[in-house]
């Protein structure tokens, strides 16, 4: 058994797609996840899995969403050890109080290659991105936020197949993963 997250996309932001926490525990611990917790309200659920990197566990999880919410809910599945790869590759820097820094996680069988080569033209001097396992890592200077041109990447199709969490987000599940490893407990 290793500890994962599924994240999911798009629930509980502006007012749109409400689950509640303790409604996603319930459904994954009905789904054969019974340690499921969740951290967050934005759709991070920690849990154990025996394939880890087996994309059917996504497949199974969104199938599952949608027929228990009525929700086509898009989900990405890392492994503890994938999210510590990620947080390790982050660019230098990447977090860092001068920035408003992201992680774009994409959906198998989406590349960072794949999202570079369709990425619109970004703001010189105010966003910086990065291809990483499986991810892309993507800043913006603080104080120059409002010019970002990420909006032009969230408009585009190709968006739909990501989600996105905050850097602090991202290593705070990692440190849950950590507390909550099986081979840990």
């Amino acid at each position: 058994m290793t500890a994962a997250v599924a994240l999911l996309r798009g629930i509980n932001v502006g007012g749109r797609n409400l689950i509640a926490m303790s409604d996603l525990v319930t459904a994954f611990r009905e789904a054969g996840y019974p340690d499921a917790t969740t951290y967050s309200q934005s759709g991070n659920v920690l849990f154990t899995i025996t394939n880890a990197g087996d994309h059917d566990v996504e497949q199974g999880i969104q199938q599952m969403l949608a027929a228990r919410f009525g929700l086509p809910i898009l989900v990405v599945v890392r492994s503890r050890d994938e999210l510590a790869d990620t947080v390790a590759a982050a660019p230098s820097g990447h977090g860092a109080a001068k920035l408003r820094s992201e992680v774009f996680f994409l959906k198998h069988p989406l590349t960072p290659e794949a999202v570079l080569r369709n990425l619109p033209a970004l703001r010189e001097g105010v966003d910086s991105v990065a291809p990483g396992p499986g991810v892309i890592y993507f800043s913006r200077i603080a104080a120059r936020a409002s010019k970002t041109r990420i909006t032009r990447l969230m408009a585009m199709p190709i968006f739909q197949q990501m989600t996105v969490r905050s850097w602090s987000t991202t290593t705070r599940i990692l440190e849950r993963l950590d507390a909550e490893e099986p081979d840990q407990v």
